[in-house]
């Protein structure tokens, strides 16, 4: 039976304009990110409104291969409560995941991008035939 690993991630910070929130989320070596925009500061009951009742609504990405490798942890406890405050105090949003989310934007904008030249495209044949069924009109009248 193969094992199926699961980890949810979500870092709130401010950006310089706005509290946004990043969810990252791993399964099966797989990263899916969704970004969340705040606006004032988030309470520690929003956050927990929208990671309990919220979480269905949320747009994630498409997955994106995640490296496997796992960092080496050091043998010294000290060091290690240590790294993890630094990490912690410098803790943003994953690369991967920002790399994820600007991905699936430029997706959208390409997808938007095509429809947009299909429906003009469409717009410019109806055009034309009606300017031809105006035409036939005015001839057979004659």
């Amino acid at each position: 039976m193969r094992k199926i690993g699961v980890s949810s991630t979500l870092t709130v910070y401010h950006d310089g304009q706005f509290w946004v929130g990043m969810f990252e989320c791993i399964e099966d070596g797989q990263l899916s990110a969704c970004r969340i925009v705040f606006g004032a500061e988030p309470s520690a009951e929003e956050i927990l409104q929208l990671v309990c009742q919220g979480w269905n609504g949320l747009r994630f990405t498409q997955a994106v291969e995640l490296d496997e490798t796992a960092p080496q942890l050091s043998s010294n406890p000290k060091r290690r409560q240590c790294e993890a405050s630094r990490e912690l105090k410098q803790r943003g949003p994953s690369t991967k995941a920002q790399q994820a989310i600007s991905q699936e934007r430029e997706m959208a904008a390409h997808a938007r991008k095509s429809k947009s030249r299909e429906r003009r495209e469409q717009e410019r044949q109806s055009r034309f035939e009606k300017r031809q069924e105006k035409r036939k009109r005015k001839n057979r009248g004659k």
